[in-house]
């Protein structure tokens, strides 16, 4: 008994995760991401009187060179304000293994980007995300950032029920 119990949990746990998407959209890249590149994401209008967290989603494979990641993400508000934030993100734990998930070559890493955000102007908002990886001492950044394969935003909304 207590074990349909704890697979009911487990269920009701992953059910109430995964319905608390309200936007996913990810971009294939070529195995690399040019620094040149902007990936953009134009979001759905959102309740204005509901908390969101945002997600920056980065597949990559083994032949990502770092440890770490910096990506500047731009979010454009309907009315024209504009917020620009530089993030850094830890890639790899200190003996070199991904802490993405995934099987194999390729691990996919979801990074906090904003939590308990709300929508209040009415219009589109869109996100973009680029890359500003340097090589250390080097001033100019990496024009061809290899290994990276998908990169993706994702919202959910904050459900107090759970």
């Amino acid at each position: 008994m207590t074990k349909y119990i704890a697979i009911i949990s487990v269920f009701f746990f992953i059910s109430c995760s995964e319905n608390n998407i309200v936007f996913s959209e990810s971009r294939a890249l070529d195995g690399h991401w040019n620094k040149d590149e902007t990936i953009e994401f134009v979001l759905p209008e959102l309740d204005s009187l509901k908390q969101y967290n945002l997600f920056l989603n980065i597949r990559n494979t083994n032949d990502y060179p770092y440890i770490n990641i910096f990506l500047l993400v731009t979010m454009n508000f309907p009315h024209g304000k504009t917020i620009v934030d530089t993030l850094e993100y830890r890639m790899a734990h200190p003996d070199g293994s991904w802490m993405g998930k995934g099987i194999g070559n390729v691990k996919e890493s979801k990074l906090w980007y904003k939590e308990k955000v709300r929508f209040l102007e009415e219009g589109a908002y869109t996100v973009e995300l680029s890359q500003a990886v340097r090589n250390k001492g080097e001033v100019n950044g990496v024009m061809k950032l290899e290994g990276i394969t998908d990169v993706g935003f994702t919202i959910e909304e904050i459900n107090n029920q759970h």
